[in-house]
């Protein structure tokens, strides 16, 4: 079984959200803990028994450290200490390239009477601190958007491999056709999938997410097979691009901005075939523009044999032109 584990920041003022949010979870769960997945919610509720010889606050952050996703809500304020476990989440992604950091921000219809200068400034702060760490928050309006946006979410990070869906029958009835020309297969198939010939023709490009085992047959596929590499071996592979950043030298808010872009093309590239060309090759020149040491690396990382075939036209272009410096 598969556990990643969210921690969800919020103040008092959105126990509703929260509340939400938590069912929102658990649906989920029922859905894929057959398939081997689990999502670990951790709110502040689960510490309120706890005993610590420090302030509770600490627990909270050691807990955030521990995760793989971060959620932050916040609406018409953003208290001290919502903010420090932000900072906490965004410190160890800096130095783990985790968790995953998601912020909300409910955009409240509120009076002006009922107003709170200091609240108020609270949030435009906090706003301004976002925009300066290049981070970005997603506005919501009701619980009903905030829920559907994360489902959203969810879903592209199985499509990214960061959540990983197993197959409940391995037998083959988790292999549907999918079409006239196609069949899923999913999940660890080790016999034969018969579709009728004993065979797998794709009658075009085949994409394979793990391995292949044809039992004697044949997996035919007109253009090329690719396997590409999971979360882990992509870490690797873009260890040192992290490592040309951070012994860049560049200031501080460079590096931040240059390593938070190197995590979100390597989020772009774990979603393979789906892939933004355009964003790729958007990041590879910013990045190539903010850290110019870096350019060997990036040259070197898209000339790996696991990602041959990942860069469209646009990306190898503007790889092709690092390379010619």
């Amino acid at each position: 079984m598969l556990t990643k584990r969210i921690f969800l920041a919020c103040s008092a003022e959105l126990k509703d959200e929260r509340q939400q949010f938590e069912i929102l979870i658990n649906r989920r769960n029922k859905q894929w803990v057959d398939q081997g997945m689990f999502l670990e919610l951790v709110v502040w509720e689960d510490f309120l028994d706890a005993v610590s010889k420090t302030r509770l606050q600490d627990e909270y952050n050691v807990a955030i450290r521990q995760c793989d996703i971060f959620v932050m809500l916040f609406s018409t304020k953003v208290g001290p200490y919502t903010q420090e476990e932000f900072e906490t989440a965004f410190d160890q992604f800096k130095a783990t390239s985790k968790p995953m950091i998601f912020v909300y921000f409910k955009d409240s219809k509120v009076s002006l009477g009922t107003l709170n200068k200091k609240d108020l400034m609270s949030v435009l702060t906090f706003q301004e601190k976002l925009d300066s760490l290049g981070h970005f928050y997603t506005v919501y309006e009701n619980v009903d958007g905030l829920k559907l946006h994360f489902t959203q979410q969810l879903e592209k990070l199985i499509d990214s491999g960061f959540l990983k869906l197993s197959s409940q029958d391995v037998a083959g009835s988790a292999s549907p056709a999918i079409g006239q020309s196609g069949v899923a297969v999913l999940g660890a198939n080790q016999g034969v999938i018969n579709t009728g010939t004993q065979q797998i023709d794709t009658g075009g490009a085949a994409i394979v997410f793990g391995g292949v085992n044809t039992g004697g047959g044949n997996f035919i596929a007109r253009d090329w097979n690719q396997q590409l590499p999971g979360v882990d071996d992509l870490d690797s592979l873009f260890a040192p691009v992290v490592a040309a950043v951070e012994t860049s030298g560049a200031p501080a808010d460079v590096r931040v901005d240059a390593l938070r872009q190197a995590k979100a093309l390597e989020i772009e590239i774990m979603k393979r075939h789906r892939a933004d060309d355009f964003c790729m090759s958007r990041i590879v020149s910013q990045l190539a523009e903010a850290i110019p040491n870096a350019n060997s690396a990036i040259v070197q990382l898209f000339g790996a044999p696991a990602l041959v075939g990942v860069a469209g036209t646009m990306t190898r272009d503007a790889v092709d032109r690092l390379r010619r410096r």
